[in-house]
């Protein structure tokens, strides 16, 4: 229960901001938001969301070798509020002091604080995010049936946040999109407080490494130091990047991260695979995680512009009136994670039934399956911008179904890969092929950025090119897709017993 209130409301800062960002940097100045073109505010996304992922990683290795898993959830609980909080600052200050009219001269701490709160945010959810998930699974034995229904209830959490989040929080921003960013805050806050009025549940669980003789007092204390030292010459690196470099200089950073993401991802798997002194048959399921690494960064770009391209999709060229109401932009953002809720039990009773009458498609086969859906619903998605082309709204329906779809790809796709890294990992490599696993959503996160800075329709000329840039999606798509189905026969065969 502990962890279910704290994911949930984790998500819940998480998704409520998510259904904001896009929307906030590509506001007019005038208008409470930042200014920025669609190719900047794309590329910015891009980069935040993948930073979430990335800082995953370095979060994990902190907790097992310094804080704990349970000071970690803790301490990055409030280090995302704070993130939160900063973000929402400029509307605060104008609401106490009534000074609405001067929201053009707030501007420069409107910037400063936007970035400087993104970064918190990383920060923050990579100590909670991957540690919280580690915690639930040392409340349940070694090879119990409980685990998967406990993670089932945990996934359930995170499901309701994202629900009920971007309702919330667009709610609060029809008045103030600060106030929408501090609401998402606020909701960290009440995660952290039932986290700590009910923390007692987990005693014995996630606790700091034991350190007992001078000599490892010694080397933990060296190691703080030396942590300690990098994070804040990093923090500070960063806050320059945010603040000054990355504004200004966004797509070409992106791009940049991009190359770096995919040439540590194969090398390391290369390495691995040449120098890892592992027998030919563990050499082959180390090279299928690295084809199904491309068709991951591949499903993730597309199924990432939820909260980008589809985002800004439903602003400007959706039909959001219902008995003379609009309806707020995020409340689309909500779609997805209602969909998880109705249709994760039916997928997960479907995989049974057909396991039980051995007609269970192989992983491959799924991860085939969720590539079409995504493109699929990009095809749906290509008759709504060709309505928006004409200079008509689209009506949400097109949308609705587009999630609908993507829901599905997700559902064939996000749990089948967990899974089967955990299964094709090597002795000794299972915790770095699930961090290699993670730059592929990483990775996918960062073009998802991209891709929405390009096909936004943000300009007449944009606007026009908007179908023949969805059917481009789709194409890619559908192809990767294809490529996976004819690749089946060698995957199964390098997978041997796995499937």
């Amino acid at each position: 229960m502990t962890l279910f209130f704290t994911e949930m409301w984790e998500r819940f800062s998480y998704y409520g901001m998510r259904a904001l960002l896009i929307l906030f940097m590509t506001k007019a100045i005038v208008d409470g938001g930042l200014g920025f073109d669609d190719k900047t505010a794309g590329a910015v996304y891009g980069l935040y969301t993948m930073g979430v992922y990335l800082l995953a990683l370095p979060g994990g290795w902190l907790a097992d070798r310094l804080f704990g898993l349970k000071k970690s959830v803790w301490y990055g609980g409030i280090i995302i509020a704070l993130g939160h909080f900063m973000m929402a600052l400029p509307g605060i200050q104008t609401w106490i002091t009534g000074v609405s009219e001067v929201k053009e001269s707030l501007s420069t701490l409107d910037t400063t604080s936007f970035f400087l709160g993104l970064i918190l945010i990383v920060l923050g959810t990579g100590l909670l995010k991957p540690n919280i998930s580690s915690i639930v699974g040392q409340l349940y034995p070694a090879g119990s049936s409980k685990r998967d229904a406990g993670f089932s209830i945990f996934y359930m959490g995170i499901n309701i946040g994202g629900f009920i989040a971007p309702i919330a929080c667009s709610t609060v921003a029809e008045y103030d999109m600060h106030l929408g960013f501090g609401l998402a805050g606020l909701g960290m806050v009440f995660g952290l407080i039932q986290y700590k009025l009910t923390g007692g549940a987990l005693d014995g669980y996630g606790e700091a490494p034991v350190v007992v003789t001078e000599i490892e007092k010694s080397a933990q204390k060296k190691l703080r130091s030396i942590t300690s030292l990098i994070g804040l010459i990093g923090a500070a690196v960063i806050a320059v990047l945010f603040t000054g470099v990355i504004p200004i200089n966004a797509s070409a950073i992106a791009g940049a991260s991009g190359s770096v993401i995919a040439v540590v991802a194969f090398g390391y798997l290369g390495y691995v695979i040449a120098f890892g002194g592992l027998k030919k048959a563990d050499k082959n399921k180390v090279g299928v995680i690295a084809v199904l690494f491309i068709f991951s960064a591949m499903f993730w770009s597309g199924f990432e512009q939820a909260g980008s391209t589809l985002n800004l999709f439903a602003e400007r060229f959706t039909d959001r009136t219902i008995l003379g109401w609009d309806i707020p932009t995020g409340y689309f953002q909500s779609i997805n994670s209602l969909f998880i809720i109705i249709f994760a039990p039916f997928f997960a009773a479907l995989w049974v039934w057909l396991g039980r009458k051995n007609l269970e498609p192989s992983s491959p086969l799924k991860f085939t399956f969720g590539l079409l859906l995504l493109g699929l619903g990009f095809f749906v998605m290509y008759f709504a911008t060709k309505i928006a082309a004409s200079g008509e709204l689209a009506a949400p329906s097109w949308l609705i179904i587009t999630y609908l779809l993507h829901t599905f790809g997700e559902l064939s796709l996000s749990p089948v890969g967990l899974s089967l890294v955990t299964k094709l990992a090597p002795n000794g490599y299972g915790g770095q092929m699930m961090g290699i696993w993670f730059l592929s959503v990483a990775l996918g996160n960062l073009f998802a950025g991209l891709i929405a800075g390009e096909a936004s329709g943000g300009s007449e000329e944009g606007l026009a090119a908007m179908p023949d840039q969805f059917m481009l999606i789709v194409y890619t798509v559908i192809g990767s897709a294809a490529v996976l189905f004819l690749l089946k026969p060698i995957l199964r065969k390098m997978m041997g017993e796995v499937h």
